[in-house]
């Protein structure tokens, strides 16, 4: 106090008050040096601070349906920012994923409000109670094997994620087993209104190699809330998707199947649905890779009445990945219709810092198509083509861009109830993208 007192007369309030402020700066500096003297005690400790930047600039004339014979061009820009924040130690990690997505331009220059406001795309912390064991609990993105039923849809700019419990074993084998029950904020009723979203669901997932083979197991429950607005209450319906995927990788050798079927074992309208992929590639060179694949969703007969629905749902995967980049199919539309075939040619090869992929796919029904005459069109839907094309500028930056075009047929003019003479537009999309990931400390 002598020093205080020499350099700042305490006869009047401001000093004393200064002096009050100082020794509680002293206290915070203390428990801040404690907290540090704490994370350097951990075996092990790591922060890393990232960000995304990803402006998308998107021109569309047919994109995810035909276009209209007096359809203009669209063309617009969307963004995703993020900001990433990891921390972990021996037993702990910790995530947290800041996202603003928007579309440039939807945003007065002058905003004043909050409805635009950045959302907390992952918001987790996993506690480790051995090295195998662990609970990781919190938003979250599911991301499993080829993403068919779990994954993030990257593409998009929202992305995808859950609010769950997950734990986890893994050693030689892998078992996860994830439990969600979604709620509204209200405590008053246990109605849930969220569109698009399950009430209740559970997976199990299995997943071993043997050598070169590659084994997973998915069992999935999915309930859905049903209100009924005569009785004025809710009840679950529940489906089952269950099956095996297999993975060979050998040399210049990759060889995949996968098979689910989906069931309802109890209430709702009785489901039985099916789906297969298989798909193999052989690298022809260091840098030239060729893929060939078939996919198999089934789908409802519409020249037949039946009660049971036969269309499969993938559910929660990144369906942007599968059936062609125009996203024609299983991106928010063709949900309990007459499925799908795709046999699809892939191209991929790299040029120095120049990436290239290149896709064929030939599409058809798997169930009937009833046309305006009431008998079975014919199965063949189209042909799209999609070229992307990657360049990295450095480690932190890419530029890439693609173009997709549809070659349709008068059964996918019926199929996405378009206008006659829409299959003769010039059906293409093409996009430009840059991505920018910076890690801006990693401590």
């Amino acid at each position: 106090m002598t020093f205080f007192r020499f350099l700042i007369p305490v006869n009047n309030y401001f000093s004393i008050s200064l002096l009050k402020l100082l020794f509680a700066m002293k206290k915070v500096f203390a428990i801040l040096l404690l907290i540090s003297l704490g994370f350097c005690n951990q075996a092990f400790s790591q922060f890393v601070l990232s960000g995304e930047f990803t402006p998308r600039t998107e021109m569309s004339h047919g994109y995810g349906t035909l276009a209209n014979p007096d359809q203009d061009y669209s063309l617009f820009t969307a963004q995703r920012t993020r900001l990433n924040f990891l921390y972990s130690t021996d037993n702990v990690k910790t995530g947290l994923v800041l996202q603003d997505v928007r579309s440039w331009g939807n945003q007065s220059q002058l905003v004043a409000n909050e409805d635009k406001a950045t959302s907390v795309h992952e918001a987790w912390a996993e506690v480790f109670f051995t090295k195998s064991l662990s609970l990781k609990a919190g938003r979250q993105e599911l991301v499993y094997d080829d993403s068919r039923i779990f994954g993030n849809v990257g593409w998009a700019h929202q992305a995808r994620s859950h609010d769950l419990a997950l734990f986890k074993f893994e050693k030689d084998i892998k078992i996860h087993l994830g439990i969600a029950y979604n709620e509204n904020m209200t405590r008053t009723n246990n109605l849930y209104g969220v569109a698009g979203s399950y009430k209740a669901m559970q997976f199990l997932w299995y997943n071993q190699k043997f050598g070169n083979l590659s084994l997973s197991v998915l069992a999935l429950n999915n309930g859905i809330e049903k209100y009924s607005i005569d009785s004025m209450s809710s009840s679950f319906i529940f489906s089952q998707t269950i099956g095996p995927r297999l993975v060979f990788k050998k040399d210049k050798i990759m060889l995949a199947g996968t098979y689910y079927q989906q069931m309802r074992l109890t209430g709702g309208q009785d489901l039985s649905a099916s789906y297969y992929h298989l798909e193999g590639s052989y690298q022809l060179s260091e840098n030239l890779n060729l893929k060939l694949g078939y996919e198999f969703l089934s789908g409802n007969d519409q020249t037949k009445d039946s009660e049971e629905n036969n269309a499969f749902t993938p559910l929660y995967g990144t369906n942007h990945k599968f059936n062609g980049f125009m996203d024609y199919f299983y991106v928010g539309n063709h949900g309990n219709s007459v499925g799908l075939n795709d046999i699809y040619l892939n191209l991929t090869t790299k040029i120095k810092k120049v990436n290239l992929i290149a896709f064929v796919h030939l599409f058809s029904t798997a169930a009937d198509l009833k046309g305006a005459d009431g008998k079975a069109m014919d199965a063949s839907l189209g042909t799209e083509i999609d070229m992307v094309c990657a360049y990295k500028l450095n480690d932190i930056a890419t530029i890439k861009a693609g173009y997709s075009h549809m070659l349709a047929t008068e059964t996918m003019e019926t199929l996405k109830k378009s206008v006659p003479g829409a299959k003769d537009e010039m059906n293409n999309w093409a996009w430009l993208m840059l991505s920018v990931t910076p890690t801006f400390l990693n401590k």
